[in-house]
């Protein structure tokens, strides 16, 4: 998901860290980022193909995966994470840290009454399903993972006083975030064992 906003926030960063990065975008092209540390490998998340010896080698991996909201039924979430844990497994990289969002599983309602009642069930549906679908393959996996779950997503400035863990959102009011301190707080995370295996909440 490196070309979509929160991606670009997640390699702007992780290159301010001085981390080195390999993006796998279908079009590099989009990036418009040029840094030494950078590599990006063109590539599709439904080909496992595209992954051959693209994870080896490395510490963890961040995803940030979607797709455009008007569409009718889709399974890039669920199917490009399974093939995600595959391509881990297969090159031995344990650490998966992947945003998904309120208002999924045990998080159910928790994105205020405006989501639960109008946007999930009429606008996103079919696209909060494949998100469940995605967690759940993710929570199957022998992998150290973290799965981040953001209130309502802005373009506003990184924030690091945000509110994270299982009480963040709120059943009646929707509860934002940027994605710039979604991207902070993934980033955190590739130091921090407390969420291993949890699916913290994220919101201002």
């Amino acid at each position: 998901g490196g070309t979509g906003k929160t991606g670009r926030e997640l390699i702007k960063q992780s290159l301010e860290q001085g981390h080195s990065v390999t993006a796998l975008v279908r079009n590099p092209g989009r990036l418009k980022i040029d840094h030494p540390k950078l590599s990006a490998v063109k590539g599709n998340v439904l080909d496992l193909k595209s992954f051959d010896h693209t994870i080896d080698n490395h510490d963890a991996v961040l995803s940030a995966l979607g797709h455009k909201r008007f569409i009718i039924k889709t399974n890039i979430l669920s199917e490009g994470t399974k093939n995600i844990i595959h391509a881990m497994e297969k090159g031995n990289v344990k650490r998966f840290i992947c945003i998904t969002s309120l208002g999924i599983n045990d998080s159910r309602f928790k994105l205020g009454l405006y989501y639960t009642l109008f946007t999930i069930p009429f606008i996103l549906l079919f696209y909060f399903l494949d998100k469940s679908k995605q967690e759940k393959i993710i929570f199957q996996s022998g992998l150290d993972w973290t799965i981040v779950r953001p209130g309502q997503l802005t373009n506003g400035k990184k924030r690091t006083n945000y509110k994270h863990g299982s009480d963040a959102g709120n059943y009646i009011l929707t509860k934002m975030i940027s994605r710039a301190s979604v991207a902070h707080f993934m980033l955190s995370q590739l130091s921090d064992t407390s969420y291993y295996r949890k699916t913290p909440g994220i919101t201002n």
